[in-house]
Protein backbone atom coordinates (compact mmCIF):
# COMPACT_ATOMS: atom_id res chain seq x y z
CA UNK A 1 0.00 0.00 0.00
CA UNK A 2 1.54 3.32 -0.87
CA UNK A 3 1.69 5.99 1.87
CA UNK A 4 -0.41 9.34 1.05
CA UNK A 5 0.56 13.08 2.17
CA UNK A 6 -2.98 14.99 3.27
CA UNK A 7 -2.94 18.56 3.55
CA UNK A 8 -5.01 20.09 6.27
CA UNK A 9 -7.76 22.87 5.34
CA UNK A 10 -8.95 25.86 7.21
CA UNK A 11 -12.55 26.40 7.05
CA UNK A 12 -12.14 28.51 3.46
CA UNK A 13 -10.27 25.70 2.17
CA UNK A 14 -6.70 26.87 1.85
CA UNK A 15 -4.01 24.76 3.12
CA UNK A 16 -2.88 25.46 6.57
CA UNK A 17 0.88 24.52 6.16
CA UNK A 18 0.51 20.88 8.70
CA UNK A 19 0.17 17.68 6.99
CA UNK A 20 -0.21 13.93 7.83
CA UNK A 21 0.81 11.02 5.87
CA UNK A 22 -1.66 7.51 5.79
CA UNK A 23 -1.44 4.14 4.42
CA UNK A 24 -4.53 3.34 2.25
CA UNK A 25 -5.05 1.72 -1.02
CA UNK A 26 -4.84 3.29 -4.17
CA UNK A 27 -8.51 1.73 -4.84
CA UNK A 28 -9.88 3.04 -1.32
CA UNK A 29 -11.05 7.11 -2.06
CA UNK A 30 -9.28 9.85 -1.04
CA UNK A 31 -10.03 11.31 2.63
CA UNK A 32 -12.01 15.01 3.09
CA UNK A 33 -11.73 15.15 6.44
CA UNK A 34 -9.35 14.45 9.07
CA UNK A 35 -9.62 11.31 10.75
CA UNK A 36 -9.23 12.30 14.02
CA UNK A 37 -10.03 15.69 14.07
CA UNK A 38 -12.63 16.13 11.76
CA UNK A 39 -11.02 18.99 9.84
CA UNK A 40 -10.89 19.26 5.83
CA UNK A 41 -8.16 17.95 4.42
CA UNK A 42 -7.23 17.54 0.52
CA UNK A 43 -4.53 14.96 -1.03
CA UNK A 44 -1.42 16.73 -1.25
CA UNK A 45 0.69 16.11 -4.79
CA UNK A 46 4.35 14.78 -4.52
CA UNK A 47 6.75 12.91 -6.58
CA UNK A 48 6.71 9.71 -6.17
CA UNK A 49 10.08 7.81 -4.94
CA UNK A 50 10.73 5.06 -7.20
CA UNK A 51 14.00 3.05 -7.51
CA UNK A 52 14.84 3.91 -10.70
CA UNK A 53 18.01 3.50 -13.27
CA UNK A 54 19.92 7.01 -11.87
CA UNK A 55 18.02 7.30 -8.50
CA UNK A 56 19.59 7.39 -5.31
CA UNK A 57 18.33 4.20 -3.56
CA UNK A 58 19.75 1.91 -7.75
CA UNK A 59 23.27 4.16 -7.03
CA UNK A 60 23.40 3.02 -3.23
CA UNK A 61 23.07 -0.69 -3.82
CA UNK A 62 25.55 -0.09 -7.11
CA UNK A 63 28.07 0.87 -5.56
CA UNK A 64 28.16 -1.71 -2.73
CA UNK A 65 30.94 -3.37 -1.80
CA UNK A 66 29.96 -6.53 -2.97
CA UNK A 67 28.67 -5.40 -6.28
CA UNK A 68 32.43 -3.24 -7.02
CA UNK A 69 33.85 -6.65 -6.10
CA UNK A 70 31.66 -8.39 -8.34
CA UNK A 71 32.64 -6.18 -11.29
CA UNK A 72 36.66 -6.50 -10.59
CA UNK A 73 36.68 -2.89 -8.52
CA UNK A 74 38.90 -2.41 -5.87
CA UNK A 75 37.96 -0.25 -3.22
CA UNK A 76 39.73 1.66 -0.48
CA UNK A 77 38.06 2.98 2.89
CA UNK A 78 39.77 5.90 5.19
CA UNK A 79 40.46 3.37 8.63
CA UNK A 80 42.52 5.96 9.99
CA UNK A 81 44.95 9.51 9.65
CA UNK A 82 46.89 8.09 6.77
CA UNK A 83 45.65 4.69 6.62
CA UNK A 84 43.47 3.27 4.04
CA UNK A 85 42.33 -0.33 4.25
CA UNK A 86 41.41 -2.49 1.27
CA UNK A 87 37.77 -3.51 1.59
CA UNK A 88 35.78 -5.13 -2.26
CA UNK A 89 38.61 -6.19 -4.68
CA UNK A 90 41.20 -8.86 -4.30
CA UNK A 91 44.19 -6.72 -6.29
CA UNK A 92 46.34 -4.65 -4.81
CA UNK A 93 47.66 -4.05 -1.09
CA UNK A 94 45.84 -4.81 1.92
CA UNK A 95 46.36 -1.31 3.05
CA UNK A 96 47.69 1.83 2.40
CA UNK A 97 49.39 4.27 4.63
CA UNK A 98 51.26 7.39 4.45
CA UNK A 99 54.26 6.13 5.90
CA UNK A 100 55.33 3.88 3.64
Amino acid sequence: MPMYEYEILDTKGEPTGKTFELFQAMKDPHLTKHPDTGQPVRRAINLPNIAGKWSDIKGKSALSNKNLERLGFTKYERKGSGYMERVAGKEGPKSISADD
